[in-house]
Order: C-alpha cells, then sequence, then structure tokens
C-alpha cells in the first residue's frame, strides 16, 4: 500500500475508526507503543542516564553481589549503536543523541587507556562511531556545541597512540577551526 492510498484510506474511516485502529496497533505492536509513551512523557534525561549505564557496563562490568569473580568487558559497539538507532527512530532531541554518541567513545577511550586492546576491530568500530558523531552534529547544525569533545578525543587518540590515529585526523580535518 502506497502511502497516498493510506492517507486515502484514513480519510474515509471515523474518528472513533482511527482511535480503534491506534489502539489496536498500540496493544499489538511493540514499536508502536514504545514510540507513544515517549511521545506524550519523553523523559529524556532518564534515558541519557540509562544509556550511559548501559554502555559503561560494556567497557567496565559491575560483579554481581555474591559472585566470586568479575565478568570480562565485552567492549560491544553494537550495544551503543542500537541505542543510537532507537534514539533516532524516537525523535530524541540531537543533542542527547549527540551526548551518547560521544559518551561512547569516550568511555572506550577510559577503557583503552588501561591497557593495551589487540583487537583491530575495536579501534576501527571506534574510527566509524566517531565518523557517525561527527558526520551526525555537523548535520544537525550543533557542532559548536560539541567541538570541545570531539577535539578532545582526536587527542586522546593521539596521546594513546592509536593505530588510525591518522584517519580520525581526516575526519577533524571536516571541522573547520
Amino acid at each position: 500500500m502506497s502511502k497516498r492510498d493510506l492517507k486515502k484510506y484514513l480519510g474515509e474511516l471515523s474518528k472513533e475508526q482511527l482511535e480503534e485502529q491506534i489502539i489496536e496497533l498500540y496493544e499489538k505492536f511493540s514499536p508502536v507503543k514504545v514510540y507513544y509513551d515517549f511521545a506524550f512523557n519523553p523523559k529524556e534525561d532518564k534515558l541519557l542516564q540509562e544509556s550511559k549505564v548501559k554502555i559503561s557496563h560494556e567497557y567496565f562490568p559491575v560483579k554481581k553481589p555474591g559472585a566470586k569473580w568479575r565478568p570480562k568487558a565485552k567492549m560491544r559497539r553494537s550495544v551503543a549503536q542500537k541505542i543510537i538507532k532507537h534514539y533516532i527512530s524516537l525523535g530524541v532531541d540531537p543533542f542527547v543523541t549527540a551526548d551518547v554518541m560521544l559518551y561512547n567513545i569516550e568511555i572506550a577511550q577510559t577503557f583503552s587507556s588501561q591497557g593495551l586492546i589487540k583487537q583491530e576491530l575495536f579501534y576501527k568500530s571506534m574510527l566509524n562511531s566517531f565518523e557517525q558523531a561527527v558526520n551526525f552534529v555537523i548535520s544537525n547544525g550543533i557542532l559548536n556545541e560539541f567541538k570541545s569533545r570531539i577535539l578532545a578525543i582526536h587527542q586522546e587518540t593521539l596521546q594513546q597512540k592509536w593505530k588510525n590515529k591518522y584517519d580520525f585526523e581526516a575526519i577533524i580535518d571536516k571541522i573547520d577551526y
């Protein structure tokens, strides 16, 4: 069904029929429920804090009470990517989304500063995250608000002597100092 056909169909329905269909969608499909729950009660601050905790646990897992050992860091970029994609689909404020994007790289750099990470994929995925974040802040016109954090991330790649530090520099060149 095309968008035009959908509009025509919806235009033929009464207000009560429209309400019934929306309620049915809300009850039947979880993404619709999540969307409406967020649309009517955004609580972006709470969402941001929960996301930061979830991302930080990827690098600094918390020992469960009663456990004899501490879990190993998983360092999965996919966790942050899933959160970011969710934020974009919900229409979360770009400042909040950009904050999470940069936080993901910053927490990874904090982890990386404690010892050498041998996986080449880690550095490549952080470069991808960095490029995505820079493009996002530029396209949303909020570069000035995040420029210092972006430059600090770049400086940290130089300080930690990341193997792909020059690739980060190429991305930084997009930004007009």
